[in-house]
């Protein structure tokens, strides 16, 4: 199964994911000028402060940075008990009732909540037309592994017991939401459940060995994610004596057949890059039908700051067609 590598809209067909694309000939200059403006903005605003040592501060800053601007007046909340996980849908006029997203925050497992990707998630179901149900699963250190699969489980049976089907939903994330998206369809695929319809991974964290090459190759671009971090996010997260390799904990080494159609969006600035086009080489292997966007100038789950930022809507416009047409 070829995957499809997408830069900026235009779309290839590639044997593998590690095919090396050449950006400077886009005819998208124009678009590509005022994308860099517009993520430059988003470059200050997060590195106009330092970065919080203590987890609370972490989290209430995550939160700030995340929801600078409000959510669109027309969206619906409603907060759900998820089985005892708290969990929130959002819907607006054209939602279509039998069809969910159903979504879990990035933060490195420690931080990131329900409000820190309010927008982000109620505007990509719009773009999908379907409802969403946002899961504020448990974080470390607090609550380290297996916390947060455990209730990432919790909210999938929680809602195929609402009557969904399977088929009907897709189940998506970004950093370590991604990989928690990843590595809950391993496991029901190797438990002989259902899986969902398809997936959907932003800037996924799928490697908590940290041996991507982009970890340090774009260290100087990526204002948000860097190796120390990652380590210490890590660390956090995964009890003394287990494995990072465990395909728990880091999806890109699991046996990916049976992997639904995926569409995976990472930033060219991102040191996950590598965690993106490695997952998206090895599901492609797999036989799983894979489309990889890698989206110039971008950072770290850009789609945050869709309000202000372009490259956030046109992606989340994407990501809906992509879930439309597997749903």
């Amino acid at each position: 199964m070829p995957i499809l590598v997408s830069v900026l809209g235009k779309t290839l067909d590639k044997p593998t994911a590690e095919t090396t694309i050449d950006q400077s000939g886009s005819d998208d200059t124009v678009v590509q000028t005022m994308a860099q403006g517009e993520i430059d903005a988003i470059r200050t605003l997060l590195t106009a402060k330092p970065r919080p040592v203590g987890w609370t501060e972490r989290r209430q800053r995550l939160d700030e940075v995340s929801s600078v601007w409000p959510v669109a007046d027309d969206v619906k909340f409603t907060a759900v008990d998820a089985d005892g996980i708290p969990g929130e849908w959002s819907s607006v006029a054209g939602s279509n009732p039998s069809r969910v997203l159903l979504f879990f925050h990035g933060g490195g497992y420690c931080s990131g909540s329900i409000r820190s990707h309010r927008r982000m998630v109620s505007e990509a179901g719009r773009a999908a037309k379907v409802r969403t149900l946002a899961i504020a699963y448990r974080l470390a250190p607090e609550h380290p592994f297996p916390a947060a699969l455990d209730d990432a489980l919790t909210a999938w049976f929680f809602l195929r017991q609402t009557g969904i089907a399977a088929t009907h939903i897709a189940v998506g994330g970004d950093s370590a939401g991604g990989g928690l998206t990843a590595a809950l369809i391993n496991f029901l695929n190797a438990t002989g459940e259902e899986v969902p319809g398809c997936a959907w991974l932003v800037s996924p964290w799928v490697d908590l060995t940290m041996s991507g090459s982009t970890l340090t190759g774009k260290d100087t671009v990526d204002p948000l994610i860097n190796k120390t971090y990652l380590e210490e996010l890590a660390g956090a997260y995964v009890p003394e004596g287990i494995d990072r390799r465990d395909s728990r904990l880091s999806p890109l080494f699991a046996d990916l057949k049976g992997f639904p159609p995926t569409l995976i969006q990472v930033g060219s600035a991102e040191t996950l890059l590598a965690d993106a086009t490695r997952f998206a080489a090895a599901a492609g292997t797999a036989d799983a039908a894979v489309t990889l966007e890698i989206w110039p100038h971008m950072i770290h789950a850009w789609h945050l700051w869709n309000a202000h930022l372009e490259a956030g809507r046109r992606a989340l416009a994407s990501a809906g067609r992509f879930i439309r047409i597997h749903l």
